[in-house]
C-alpha cells in the first residue's frame, strides 16, 4: 500500500501556492498566506512541500502530456487513426507556440518551482521552529525535498525549451522575468542537486514517494551526464552504486504492486483508490483530487488504444531479450481477459508496460500505476556512457552487461571500441528504457535526431527544444516574441 498521499484538496497550503491566476503565476507573490504565520508546525511544513509534488501529477506532464510527447516524438510509439490531433503534431513536427499542452507543460512545471520556493524561501523560518515540534533531521529533509523538486522541474524546462526564465525567490510584483542561459539554469540544478544530497535520507529512511538521497545523486549525475561533464557525472553516480539492485523480474518495475522496488530510484506517484475528481481541469495548477494517469488507458488496445509500439523499436530487440515479451503484447499473449486472438487495427504489437492488463481485463481512466523517473537500469546506462566517454571501455562494459544479464543476454565482448561501446549503449538504453520518455532527449544530447527523426519532418536547429508558448510571451513583460526560440 503506498505510504503518502498527495491530496491537495485537504492541505491548505493550496492557497498559498496556487493563489494566481493562470497567466502570471509566476510572477505573483503567493500569498494566500502569510508565512509569518504558517510556518509553526511540522503538518504545515509538510503540507507545503507535498504541494509541491502535485504538479506532476497534471494533464501538462505525467498524467496525459508528457509520455504522449516524448514517445511520439522519439516514435516509439505510433499513432492510430483515432489519435486527437493535438498528440499526432508530436509525430508530424506541427506543434507551435499556440499548442496547449506545451503551455500546459511549462506552467505546471513553473507552478511547482513556486511552490519549491515558497518552502525553499521560508528556509531560516521553518529552522526557527523547535525541534520539539520538528526535528532537525525532518527540517533537512524538508529542504531537500523542495530542492530536489525545484531540480527536476528546472531538469523538464530547460531539456525542452532551452533558455528559461530562473525565478529562486518568490516574486513580490508583476514584473516579467526575461529567459536565462542554459548554463545558469543548469548550473541551479548542480547547486540545488548538491544541497539535497545532504539534505534527503536514504531510500530506508524515507516513506516511498518521496525525493530521496539517492534520487538526488542520480539526478545529480544525469545532469553532469547532459552537460558533458563526465567524470562529474561518475562521481554522483558512484554514490549510490551498489545501494540499489535490478529487478529480477523486468516486469515488476512497471506493475503497481511491485513499486518502489530495489530498482526504484524516483517514482511520480498515482494511486487509483484516492480522488481523481479534478483529472480533467488540472491542466497544470495541482490542485484538489488528481491522482491518476490517463496512460494505461491511452495506450491500451483493449480500451481507446490511441498508440502503438512502432516497428522501428520491436525491430531494435535482439532474439532471446526477454524485454521483447515484456514490454509488449502480441497475438497469442493471454491477459486478464483471456487470450488475445488480433490486435485491433490488425497492428503487430501493443504495450505491456505500464498496462494494468495483467490483473484487468479492461482499462479505466484512472491508471495507478507509477511512473519511473529514474530507476537503476538507466543509472548503469549512464555509469557507461560517462565511462566510455573518457575512454574506459572496460568499465562502460561491465555496467552494460550488468543489464544484459537480467536481460537473458550474452555479455559483451571485452575488446569493442569506444565507438562501438557508444552503439551498444545507444541500443540498450533504447530496449531498456522503451516508452519511458528518455529516448528523445538521449537522440538530442547525441546529436543524432536528425539522423532518426528527420525522414518524419524533424528538422536540426528547431526541434530539438519547443518553442515558449504564447501565453507566456503575452503575459511575461520580460519576453518578447524577438526571444521565441528559431523556426518557431
Amino acid at each position: 500500500m503506498k505510504k503518502i498521499k498527495i491530496l491537495l484538496m485537504i492541505f491548505v497550503t493550496l492557497f498559498a501556492v496556487n493563489g494566481c491566476d493562470e497567466e502570471d503565476f509566476e510572477l505573483t507573490n503567493p500569498s494566500g498566506l502569510s508565512p509569518e504565520t504558517y510556518f509553526r508546525t511540522e503538518a504545515q511544513v509538510q503540507s507545503a512541500v507535498n504541494a509541491v509534488y502535485a504538479n506532476l501529477q497534471t494533464i501538462g506532464l505525467y498524467t496525459r502530456t508528457y509520455f504522449f510527447a516524448m514517445d511520439l516524438m522519439s516514435r516509439e510509439a505510433l499513432g492510430n487513426p483515432q489519435l486527437e490531433a493535438d498528440k499526432r503534431v508530436y509525430l508530424e513536427w506541427s506543434f507551435d507556440a499556440s499548442h496547449p499542452p506545451i503551455s500546459w507543460y511549462w506552467d505546471a512545471c513553473y507552478r511547482g518551482v513556486n511552490k519549491a520556493n515558497f518552502v525553499i524561501n521560508n528556509e531560516e523560518r521553518i529552522r526557527e521552529i523547535p525541534s520539539s515540534l520538528l526535528t532537525d533531521e525532518k527540517k533537512d529533509k524538508f529542504i531537500g525535498e523542495a530542492k530536489y523538486l525545484r531540480a527536476l522541474y528546472y531538469f523538464m524546462l530547460v531539456t525542452r525549451f532551452g533558455d528559461v526564465p530562473l525565478i529562486t525567490t518568490i516574486p513580490e510584483s508583476g514584473e516579467g522575468f526575461p529567459r536565462t542561459s542554459e548554463a545558469e539554469v543548469y548550473n541551479q540544478i548542480i547547486a540545488d542537486l548538491n544541497d539535497a544530497s545532504q539534505f534527503l535520507l536514504d531510500k530506508e529512511a524515507t516513506e516511498n514517494g518521496r525525493a530521496t538521497k539517492g534520487a538526488a545523486y542520480a539526478l545529480l549525475g544525469k545532469t553532469h551526464l547532459y552537460r558533458e561533464q563526465y567524470q562529474e557525472a561518475l562521481n554522483a553516480f558512484e554514490s549510490i552504486y551498489g545501494q540499489y539492485s535490478l529487478e529480477e523480474d523486468y516486469f515488476a518495475n512497471f506493475r503497481e504492486e511491485d513499486e518502489f522496488g530495489p530498482e526504484s530510484i524516483f517514482e511520480v506517484q498515482f494511486d487509483d483508490d484516492m480522488g481523481n475528481s479534478a483529472v480533467w481541469n488540472s491542466n497544470a495548477a495541482g490542485e484538489d483530487a488528481n491522482e491518476v494517469t490517463f496512460r494505461g488507458q491511452e495506450y491500451g488496445f483493449n480500451d481507446w488504444f490511441n498508440a502503438y509500439p512502432s516497428d522501428d523499436l520491436l525491430d531494435e530487440y535482439e532474439e532471446g531479450d526477454i524485454r521483447y515479451d515484456e514490454t509488449f503484447y502480441f497475438p497469442g499473449d493471454t491477459f486478464a481477459g483471456g487470450v488475445i486472438e488480433e490486435l485491433p487495427l490488425e497492428r503487430t504489437a501493443a504495450w505491456r508496460k505500464y498496462q494494468n492488463y495483467y490483473k484487468d481485463a479492461n482499462e479505466d481512466q484512472a491508471s495507478g500505476i507509477n511512473f519511473k523517473v529514474i530507476r537503476y537500469a538507466d543509472v548503469l546506462l549512464m555509469m557507461a556512457e560517462a565511462e566510455n566517454a573518457l575512454g574506459n571501455q572496460s568499465e562502460a562494459i561491465g555496467y552494460i552487461n550488468e543489464v544484459r544479464e537480467r536481460a537473458g543476454l550474452d555479455p559483451l565482448s571485452t575488446n569493442l571500441s569506444q565507438d562501438e561501446v557508444f552503439d551498444a549503449i545507444v541500443h540498450e538504453r533504447m530496449v531498456e528504457l522503451a516508452g519511458e520518455q528518455v529516448r528523445f532527449p538521449d537522440l538530442v544530447r547525441w546529436g543524432l535526431a536528425a539522423d532518426y527523426l528527420g525522414e518524419y519532418g524533424f528538422q536540426a536547429g528547431k526541434n530539438e527544444i519547443w518553442p515558449i508558448p504564447n501565453d507566456e510571451i503575452v503575459a511575461n513583460d520580460g519576453i518578447s516574441q524577438e526571444d521565441q526560440n528559431p523556426g518557431y
